[in-house]
């Protein structure tokens, strides 16, 4: 397979990362080494959709780039599970892409070298104690992509990743002050309950949906 070969994913990111570089601050060819990447070393691995694996992190690169035009970002997006889920290094990605790409890939990576695994909300907890918003905003539209996916679970199993994101994935869109916040937690939300068949569990007493609108009690609540 020549993983250099243009897919519609692949076209579909570089199209709208044109677009917006209205500066000329991205650097395509190592956007680009970061899609050959993803392409071969995710290759024969599908998601629950039947779709090819690297579609979710070229997915997740794309909707970060209406928040995020750094080509470190767009890059470590493309990667963020590569060193997780494939035979690839935090070694070959600092080699290949620099200090910065491998710091964020590191941080986003679950598996550790001592064989234990992170939580998401360790995950999270650790990019917040850095001040790593980069990191965060990754993690977020990393889940909000995988949320498009969750029909395709058993009810519990999409209980437990409802409650997740509710209970975390949500407190780290309020660190990120720069960004439409609401705009986030509200696409999360939705997707939750468009395909949760026990959505009752996400409602509170009065038969409302949960509401996030005090983002400050949540702060307090998640810091160390």
């Amino acid at each position: 397979m020549d993983y250099s070969t243009s897919c519609k994913y692949s076209i579909r990111l570089i199209e709208k990362l044109k677009l917006l570089d209205t500066n000329g601050v991205l650097d395509f060819g190592l956007i680009n080494k970061a899609i050959y990447f993803a392409k071969k070393y995710h290759d024969g691995q599908l998601r629950k959709s039947g779709e090819p694996f690297y579609s979710h992190p070229l997915e997740v690169a794309y909707m970060i780039s209406d928040y995020n035009l750094k080509t470190d970002v767009i890059a470590a997006s493309i990667l963020h599970d590569i060193v997780e889920d494939t035979a690839v290094t935090l070694n070959m990605i600092l080699e290949t892409f620099g200090q910065r790409v491998a710091e964020m890939v590191n941080r986003l990576t679950r598996d550790r070298p001592d064989g234990t695994k992170l939580s998401v909300k360790e995950i999270i907890r650790m990019a917040y104690k850095n001040g790593d918003k980069e990191v965060l905003l990754i993690k977020i539209f990393d889940r909000l992509h995988n949320l498009q996916n969750i029909h395709f679970l058993t009810a519990d199993k999409q209980i437990k990743v409802a409650k997740e994101t509710l209970n975390t994935v949500l407190l780290a869109a309020t660190y990120l002050e720069d960004i439409n916040i609401e705009f986030i937690i509200g696409n999360i939300v939705n997707k939750i309950l468009d395909y949760n068949p026990k959505r009752d569990l996400l409602k509170n007493q009065n038969n409302r949906l949960v509401e996030y609108n005090d983002l400050n009690h949540y702060i307090l609540l998640f810091k160390p």
